[in-house]
């Protein structure tokens, strides 16, 4: 926490002049508007209102300019954290309509199965072959979207396939590629329980998250 509020001070100059991204010409300054990308998404979870950010940009200025505190901040750390999950947490919440909706559009479609866990299961290519064990390893394509239709990951942003053991990833994988044969392409739709339940993961997956993914199951890797 402490490296975060030092890198926060460093962009004091949000409380400048608006600087275009598309006038950035050397790479200094580039840098410096990477660093200001970089806190902006360690201060997201926040969702600071306005009157807020003029808050936070007073913390900046005095911190930067040396300027003695209001409070003391060591006894602040805590509460950060805690405003930080309580605001995410309420983000989350806002998005409880949205993520049964995804479910129950999920069940709807045709030859969609839903299990006794709640996952949702939606064949799109037979494979052939030997379905996986939960104790096998797979090599396996995948992207994975949130109700909205944002993608949060996939193994084309990492250039290759994803080789993972199938009894160390989340309950929704562990369990929905075990009912696929190599070759054979699937949509797993997710409830939260399966997959990263009330604490949400990364930036972009809220608690209570219902997460979507188009997996294509290349092989059961021998050992």
């Amino acid at each position: 926490m402490k490296n975060i509020l030092i890198i926060t001070a460093l962009i004091t100059l949000l409380a400048g002049p608006v600087f275009a991204a598309d006038a950035l010409k050397t790479e200094e300054q580039k840098t410096l508007y990477a660093i200001g990308m970089s806190v902006g998404r360690t201060l997201a979870p926040f969702s600071l209102t306005p009157s807020e950010l003029e808050i936070v940009k007073q913390g900046l200025t005095d911190s930067i300019t040396g300027k003695k505190p209001g409070i003391e901040l060591s006894a602040y750390n805590n509460k950060i954290q805690e405003m930080a999950r309580a605001r995410r947490k309420a983000q989350g919440e806002k998005m409880a309509p949205q993520n049964k909706a995804a479910l129950d559009k999920a069940v709807a479609e045709k030859g969609a199965v839903k299990t006794a866990s709640g996952l949702v299961y939606v064949s799109l290519k037979e494979g052939a072959g030997t379905s996986p064990k939960a104790t096998d390893t797979v090599r396996a394509s995948y992207r994975g979207t949130l109700p909205d239709g944002k993608e949060f990951d996939s193994s084309a942003k990492h250039g290759k396939p994803l080789e993972f053991k199938m009894d160390s990833v989340i309950k929704c994988w562990t369990e929905g590629v075990q009912k696929m044969k190599p070759g054979g392409k699937a949509k797993l739709v997710c409830p939260a329980a399966l997959a990263y339940g009330d604490n949400g993961a990364g930036d972009l997956i809220l608690p209570g998250a219902t997460l979507i993914f188009e997996i294509e199951l290349i092989e059961v890797v021998k050992k």
